[in-house]
């Protein structure tokens, strides 16, 4: 027999010890707002409050709540957060199939109650621990930070550690006092460590994921160019977006690389090793970097041969590019986007290389941080596959 209070109503009832408390609230209680996903404590889908305190209750068994408050989503109806949650993740689109939405919410309303400000690294990590499949946590995000931001204007301060009491497993009453300060000073999160760039990193070798090739003129001979090529920092001038964080040695460069396509926008910082051989005039670059924002990285291979051409007058570059892309950038950086960015930037480092070559300089707007915009790379990719595809109808 356990005794204890479900949504504000004492209940008594005779469980077996292997009955999990999501299980005993459904079955025994038709509480059918707590989902069932995973059943390992892994989706956050069972997620109630016990004790006040968000816990799973897939993995909680119903007699070691003997004494406990259980609140579940049903008992929630009229609570002033959850009212203000639900309205935000209406209007932000914040649920599709609502499967997750019962444990997002009560997970939810523990960090409006504990926050003292919508910073969107801690909503993420305190929502870490309930998935949910359809949504990509966006909506569910900025729902939860208009919510915090909200209260805070109207004046209603956090409430430190949520009002936890006590430390130790939710709802067994037998969990150490702790003091105000203490869960208040409790971290909701470790920070992640800063991988910074420095002399000792290791650019290693890697097998790229795509490979693709590319080519350029310029009205230059190959030996003028190659030596162009060794001179980092004129050359690092070149290519939009580009620029050192540090002086550059001719094995080696750090340096950033800003691209943004659309709303989207990266800043690449890490380091490059550099190998060249004037027997053939050719050479291959490998960079390595990661965009904090984003949570992306990106390994890159740019190997050259110059080809003399109009009788060693002027030099045809050939390319091959290689990279691999993680994180969250990999989602959208579809392989025809790519190749038609890299062939925006190597049109314009061929005009910024000419006209280092003639002494002119790099052009000015071209110097600065590229600025890409995603729809125009979709419609150059659409009309270079209408091109082909009317080259094949013509027989050309």
């Amino acid at each position: 027999m356990i005794a204890l209070i479900v949504n504000a109503r004492d209940v008594k009832a005779s469980v077996e010890p292997r009955t999990h408390l999501a299980d005993f609230l459904r079955d025994s209680l038709n509480l059918t707002g707590t989902h069932l996903g995973c059943e390992h404590g892994v989706c956050g889908a069972c997620t109630l409050l016990l004790d006040d305190v968000p816990a799973r209750s897939c993995i909680t068994y119903a007699v070691a709540c003997d004494g406990a408050r259980v609140t579940t989503i049903e008992g929630l109806d009229d609570d002033e957060i959850t009212t203000e949650l639900r309205a935000a993740f209406k209007g932000e689109h914040a649920l599709q199939c609502g499967y997750c939405t019962p444990g997002m919410l009560i997970s939810a309303r523990d960090l409006v109650l504990r926050l003292p400000a919508s910073d969107e690294r801690s909503v993420r990590v305190g929502l870490s621990g309930n998935l949910c499949r359809c949504t990509g946590y966006v909506g569910i995000v900025r729902a939860v930070r208009a919510v915090i931001d909200e209260r805070r204007k109207r004046g209603i301060k956090p409430v430190p550690g949520g009002g936890r009491s006590a430390l130790g497993p939710v709802g067994s009453g037998n969990g150490a006092t702790a003091s105000t300060s203490d869960v208040a000073t409790a971290p909701t999160a470790r920070p992640e460590p800063r991988h910074e760039v420095n002399d000792a990193m290791v650019v290693a070798d890697f097998t790229p994921e795509k490979v693709f090739k590319d080519h350029f003129a310029v009205g230059y001979p190959p030996e003028r160019v190659f030596d162009m090529f060794g001179d980092v920092a004129r050359l690092a001038t070149c290519l939009p977006g580009a620029s050192l964080t540090g002086p550059p040695t001719p094995e080696r460069a750090q340096g950033l690389i800003h691209v943004k396509l659309g709303p989207i926008s990266a800043s690449f910082r890490g380091a490059a090793r550099i190998e060249r051989d004037p027997r053939n005039l050719s050479g291959r670059i490998v960079g390595m970097g990661s965009d904090q924002r984003s949570r992306s990285s990106t390994q890159g291979e740019i190997r050259y041969q110059l080809v003399p051409t109009e009788q060693g007058a002027a030099t045809r570059v050939e390319l091959s590019i290689g990279y691999t892309l993680r994180g969250m950038l990999a989602q959208i950086a579809r392989e025809g986007l790519v190749r038609n960015l890299a062939s925006r930037l190597t049109a314009d480092f061929a005009r910024n290389l000419e006209r280092q070559l003639s002494g002119a300089g790099p052009h000015e707007a071209s110097a600065r941080p590229q600025n890409l915009n995603a729809v125009a790379l979709l419609m150059g990719l659409l009309r270079e596959r209408a091109r082909k595809a009317l080259q094949r109808v013509l027989g050309r």
